[in-house]
């Protein structure tokens, strides 16, 4: 059994430490951590694809939260029964205890249940959570549009723009 780690963050400006931390404190070892730099809206990202390609049966798979593994909904259902049922991979999501495959298959049926069923809450928040900051990034664009738009249409001031300075104690000089 080996264990190995995915991190993800939607853009190379984004900082991985956090995950990279958490997967460490648990034991995962570096060599064994593959990371993507690429959105959640599906699993054709090169660090996933490798990090699947590796795993053998009863490797466990640590991941920091479950919308680091993906952000669609049906897409995270399915690559969580392909590992997990499919090909005898235990999968760890260190935010959220009740998803550890590793001790759901001492509670029987019931652990079972209680993990297919947070799962799929959690799958839907990270989906929704994906269509909010599409809309989220649509409006904020429409009103950048606007008002680049409103500034076009002023005039240009003919004169220059004086500027002041402002003293420690807040008076103008």
């Amino acid at each position: 059994m080996t264990m190995y780690g995915y991190a993800r963050v939607s853009s190379k400006d984004q900082n991985l430490n956090r995950q990279l931390d958490a997967l460490s404190a648990v034991g995962v070892s570096e060599e064994s951590v593959f990371v993507d730099h690429l959105s959640g809206r599906n699993f054709d990202r090169p660090g996933y694809r490798s990090l699947v390609e590796r795993l053998q049966p009863g490797d466990v798979l640590v991941v920091k939260s479950i919308d680091r593994l993906g952000r669609n909904y049906d897409e995270i259902l399915g690559q969580w029964r392909l590992l997990t049922k499919q090909r005898s991979i235990d999968i760890v999501v260190l935010d959220m205890p009740l998803l550890d495959t590793r001790s759901t298959s001492g509670r029987g049926v019931t652990g079972k249940l209680i993990a297919d069923i947070v799962l799929e809450l959690l799958s839907y928040v990270a989906h929704v959570e994906r269509d909010n900051i599409r809309q989220r990034q649509a409006e904020g664009i429409a009103a950048a549009k606007a008002r680049a738009y409103a500034l076009a249409a002023l005039p240009f001031p003919s004169q220059t723009i004086s500027t002041c300075s402002i003293r420690p104690g807040g008076a103008k000089k």
